[in-house]
């Protein structure tokens, strides 16, 4: 066996109505904090459903003041503002709930409230440096794993991602309750727990730093989601299902966390930056065309996973390689959500610069089985076009 090493989230609450209680859990892991920071979104905000979780501050003694002005794919402006409301309030920890964006921007918050960075020198591997705010994350999609990776975001310029990749990312808590999901749309739920379930598969096949443990989540992660996607795209109020695709979406963030992703997120991240598509349709898109440019090195890992999607699934080991991309498909096919890129906007003058922009995507496509060149890419987007 390779060596390898694994980080995490160090507790997790697997509750449904465990945020109603957020006070209490604070309380207990951090007794002298008496101000804090929510980040959200103005979306979620309407919803009602941070009512609870602010409330349970309120009652353990908690002076809450609400960021809400994340965005999908945040800019710069939009972090730095949520580190100035934070130093302003003198909060002494930071509350991410919201999707995946929110849950990035808290992390990004909590290391650069302190002051000792700027965010420009944050961006790449392990570039954080000195302590952190205390950091919460709660889910409100299933979803990004934001919650349990050391992984954050952020847009900077028109249509350029830079990431910043440190294990002061990780949270001090992350807690999972389905009842914060129940308000999601079947097109979000849709995307998101496909984008969930390309981390499983991409932390599988990952070139360089897959493990027994990343393995292992990635396996259970797709099963749970696989089994529970459907279900809850077409009847939202299930709360099991909705708890089920939560746990499945963390599991495969533990797994990516340590065995990164790596083409379906590079060629996704341009559709992302240049054309507004949420993240995870973007993955989806390119998805099924990914897979199959990578039949040639990754076929014995594909036909491993066909058997979490097809129990019992017979044939030959390229047989069983299809299968897995053919079940994603249906998937796809059975949540409603667009299949192509045409759907969404982009046309085939577009494709050059989509290549063009996912070349950059070096940190991704080095984990990818396959290596993949320009003309590799665009021939990928012009599949999915």
């Amino acid at each position: 066996m390779s060596a390898f090493q694994f980080r995490t989230v160090p507790h997790l609450i697997v509750e449904p109505g465990a945020a109603a209680q957020l006070g209490t859990h604070i309380a207990h892991h951090f007794p002298s904090v008496r101000r804090a920071l929510l980040v959200t979104d103005a979306g979620f905000l309407r919803t009602g459903l941070a009512d609870a979780p602010l409330h349970s501050l309120q009652s353990a003694g908690i002076e809450v003041h609400v960021f809400s002005d994340v965005q999908a794919d945040p800019p710069e402006a939009i972090v730095l503002a949520g580190v100035a409301q934070a130093q302003m309030f003198h909060v002494e920890l930071i509350i991410g709930l919201g999707g995946g964006s929110s849950l990035d921007v808290a992390k990004l918050i909590a290391v650069l409230a302190p002051g000792h960075q700027e965010l420009a020198q944050l961006y790449g591997i392990g570039n954080v440096h000195g302590q952190r705010l205390p950091l919460v994350q709660l889910p409100t999609t299933a979803g990004t794993g934001s919650e349990v990776t050391h992984i954050a975001i952020v847009t900077t310029g028109a249509t350029s991602k830079m990431g910043v990749v440190a294990p002061q990312l990780y949270a001090d808590l992350a807690i999972l309750d389905a009842s914060l999901t129940l308000g999601l749309p079947p097109a979000v739920t849709a995307a998101t727990g496909i984008d969930a379930m390309v981390h499983a598969i991409e932390a599988y096949t990952s070139r360089l730093l897959k493990n027994p443990l990343s393995d292992m989540l990635a396996t259970q992660a797709l099963s749970l989601l696989s089994n529970n996607l459907v279900t809850a795209c077409r009847d939202g109020s299930n709360v099991p299902a909705r708890q089920a695709m939560l746990l499945g979406a963390m599991l495969a963030g533990q797994a990516f966390a340590n065995a990164p992703v790596a083409a379906v997120h590079a060629l996704a991240y341009p559709i992302g930056g240049l054309f507004h598509v949420p993240h995870g349709l973007s993955n989806a898109l390119v998805l099924p065309h990914v897979l199959r440019f990578n039949l040639s090195h990754a076929a014995p890992l594909y036909a491993q996973l066909a058997t979490i999607l097809q129990p019992g699934i017979a044939g030959s080991e390229e047989a069983r390689a299809v299968a897995l991309i053919e079940a994603m498909q249906e998937i796809a096919v059975a949540t409603g959500i667009a299949r192509t890129l045409r759907e969404v906007g982009i046309a085939a003058g577009d494709l050059d610069r989509l290549a063009d922009e996912a070349m950059l995507q070096t940190r991704l496509l080095g984990n990818n089985p396959r290596p993949v060149t320009r003309a590799d890419a665009r021939a990928i987007y012009a599949a999915a076009l």
